[in-house]
C-alpha cells in the first residue's frame, strides 16, 4: 500500500506552518515521498537499512553507505532548515506572478545569496525534460523579452538585449515555451519547435498572420496588422495571456531577468501555469526537488 501523503486545495500558509513547523515533520514527509515502500539505499537499492537517529541519517546494512533523505537530490548539502525550504516551495508555487529573491529573503530571514540560490534550485526542479505533446486546439505566438533603446543620463541610447521566445498553448491545457536562437525566428525555427511540442493528431492550430506558421496542419490565422483579433473561434488570446502574465512577473516581481537565466524563469512560469488547477502542487513540487540531481552554486554562476 502506498505511503505517499496527499494534500488537497485546503492547503494554505497557516496549515503549512502547522503541519511542517519542525525539521522532524519535514524530514518525515520527505521520507514518505521519496520511499513509498520504505527506505532504500540510493547506492545499492537494498532495503536493509538502519536508522542513525542522532544524525538524521540511515546506514545501509548491505554496502555500509550512510545517507540522509536529501542525499543525491537538489536539496543535498543545503544548510538551510527544511522548514524554510518548505515555505519557499509553497510561496514560489502559489505566487502567480513569481516572487523575487529579495522578497523571499525578507520573508524567511536569509541572505540574498541564499534566497537566490534557493529559488534557482526550485526553478531547476520545475524544468520539464520530456513534456507531453499538445493535442487539442493549439495557439502559437512569439514574443520579445527585454528592452529596446532608452536614454541614459549621458543622452546616449542604452540597450538591453531583446530575446525572442516561442510559445504554444493548448486551450484548457498546458503551455510550451522555447527561447529562439534568432532575433527574428525563421520558418525552420518555428517548424522545429512545433514539431517537438505538437501531437501529430492535434486539433485546430491558430496563430497570427506571420507566414512562418502557414505550413502547419489545420491552420487558421487572425491578422493583427489590420486590427483583426478574433474571427469566430480563431484567436491567439490564450497564448497572449501567457506572455502578459510572464511580462507582468518581470515588471512587478523580478524587475530584471538576464538572458543567461531567462530559461529558468520561463520554466517556472510554465510549471506554475501547467499546474494552475493542481490541488497537489506543493507535494508535486517537492517530488520534483527530491527527484532532481544536486546543483552547485558555482554551476549556476558559471559562464
Amino acid at each position: 500500500m502506498s505511503r505517499q501523503p496527499t494534500f488537497t486545495q485546503d492547503l494554505n500558509l497557516v496549515s503549512l506552518i502547522a503541519d511542517f513547523g519542525s525539521e522532524d515533520k519535514c524530514r518525515e514527509y520527505l521520507e514518505a515521498l521519496r520511499w513509498l515502500e520504505g527506505v532504500r539505499c540510493p547506492r545499492c537499492e537494498s532495503a536493509k537499512i538502519s536508522r542513525i537517529i542522532k544524525r538524521n541519517q540511515f546506514d545501509c546494512d548491505s554496502c555500509r553507505y550512510q545517507f540522509s533523505v536529501t542525499a543525491g537530490t537538489i536539496l543535498n548539502d543545503s544548510h538551510l532548515p527544511l522548514w524554510k525550504w518548505f515555505l519557499a516551495v509553497y510561496v514560489v508555487g502559489e505566487s502567480k506572478k513569481g516572487i523575487s529573491a529579495n522578497q523571499l529573503k525578507r520573508m524567511i530571514g536569509v541572505s540574498y545569496k541564499t534566497a537566490w540560490y534557493l529559488t534557482s534550485r526550485i526553478r531547476a526542479a520545475m524544468h520539464d525534460e520530456f513534456p507531453m505533446p499538445l493535442t487539442g486546439t493549439v495557439e502559437a505566438d512569439e514574443t520579445w523579452i527585454g528592452h529596446g533603446p532608452r536614454k541614459t543620463y549621458h543622452s546616449r541610447p542604452a540597450r538591453t538585449p531583446l530575446t525572442t521566445v516561442l510559445g504554444a498553448v493548448e486551450r484548457g491545457g498546458e503551455v510550451r515555451v522555447r527561447i529562439s536562437d534568432h532575433r527574428h525566428p525563421t520558418k525552420a525555427d518555428v517548424a522545429a519547435f512545433l514539431n517537438d511540442v505538437l501531437a501529430e493528431d492535434h486539433g485546430a492550430f491558430y496563430s497570427d498572420a506571420a507566414p512562418m506558421y502557414n505550413d502547419i496542419d489545420r491552420h487558421a490565422a487572425v491578422d493583427h496588422a489590420v486590427s483583426e483579433w478574433v474571427q469566430g473561434d480563431v484567436h491567439t488570446n490564450t497564448i497572449e495571456g501567457v506572455w502578459s502574465l510572464f511580462k507582468r512577473s518581470i515588471i512587478g516581481s523580478y524587475h530584471h531577468v538576464s538572458v543567461k537565466h531567462l530559461g529558468e524563469y520561463l520554466d517556472e512560469m510554465a510549471f506554475r501555469y501547467n499546474n494552475r488547477e493542481n490541488a497537489f502542487l506543493f507535494r508535486d513540487t517537492l517530488l520534483r526537488l527530491i527527484g532532481s540531481e544536486p546543483m552547485e552554486y558555482a554551476e549556476l554562476i558559471a559562464g
